[in-house]
């Protein structure tokens, strides 16, 4: 059953791509607030959390991540990883810049050795702040679930315009200081047909991620709940299959 995170704060939780992790929800506590609407979200559909469009307060996240990351430091278990994830896309909200600048200023004052990290479905990346926010954080992981419109039409559902051919520009202004994130599953969604993981899906992929090249690229499939109950996971041995064709082009990759 998909869920909402209720707190600003949640976890740590031991994730497959980042180790312990401490994470940051920026979005409302109470509904999903995202510019996709993936068929695969685990937090479920737009449409079945509605409520008030109102972003977690800079002030807020600062002072309860400062008192959860002192409690960990003194407990002796400090986070691997700070992550931003949540309810939604976390680039929406519209003080990210210095959210981001407050999350390294407590990185730095309680755990320097943690990492900050951003999943991001990468539709804000036409935003200025939020480029330079990206640039500052360890682990900027982005969306690039298909080389084609059409497929991310199916898997995304984009709430607004959205090209490829203009993200992959704009993913290639970070000259390889990112990661790419792809989701890889295969199903039906409103009678049509949704696979990309053939031949010509994976082919074009392959060319988008080496025009990128990316410093790392993360390949997954569904480990939990979905929204869309007709989608199927792909095994681990067609994802390493993948994996070893991004590492062919040598660029690192992770399977998880």
């Amino acid at each position: 059953m998909t869920s909402l995170y209720d707190n600003i704060i949640f976890g740590p939780v031991r994730s497959r791509r980042l180790g312990l992790s401490l994470g940051v929800n920026l979005l409302p506590i109470e509904s999903k607030l995202c510019s996709f609407d993936c068929i695969y979200c685990e937090c479920g559909w737009n449409a079945d959390h509605p409520g008030k469009r109102r972003f977690n307060a800079r002030e807020d996240v600062s002072k309860m991540l400062d008192e959860t990351l002192a409690r960990m430091v003194k407990e002796g278990t400090p986070p691997d990883v700070i992550t931003f994830a949540g309810n939604g896309e976390p680039t929406l909200h519209p003080d990210f810049e210095n959210v981001i600048a407050d999350t390294i200023a407590l990185r730095d004052k309680h755990c320097p050795a943690a990492k900050v990290s951003v999943l991001s479905n990468a539709t804000q990346l036409h935003r200025d702040d939020v480029c330079r926010a990206l640039r500052r954080v360890d682990n900027n992981i982005l969306k690039l679930d298909s080389a084609f419109d059409a497929t991310v039409q199916l898997m995304n559902k984009p709430q607004g315009a959205y090209s490829v051919a203009k993200l992959v520009e704009q993913l290639k202004s970070f000259d390889g200081e990112l990661i790419i994130q792809t989701m890889f599953l295969r199903g039906e969604y409103l009678g049509q047909r949704v696979d990309n993981t053939t031949e010509e899906e994976v082919l074009a992929w392959l060319k988008l991620v080496e025009e990128i090249h990316p410093k790392q690229v993360m390949v997954y499939s569904l480990d939990r709940d979905t929204p869309c109950q007709t989608l199927e996971k792909v095994d681990k041995e067609e994802l390493r299959a993948i994996a070893a064709r991004v590492e062919a082009l040598g660029i690192a990759v992770s399977v998880a």
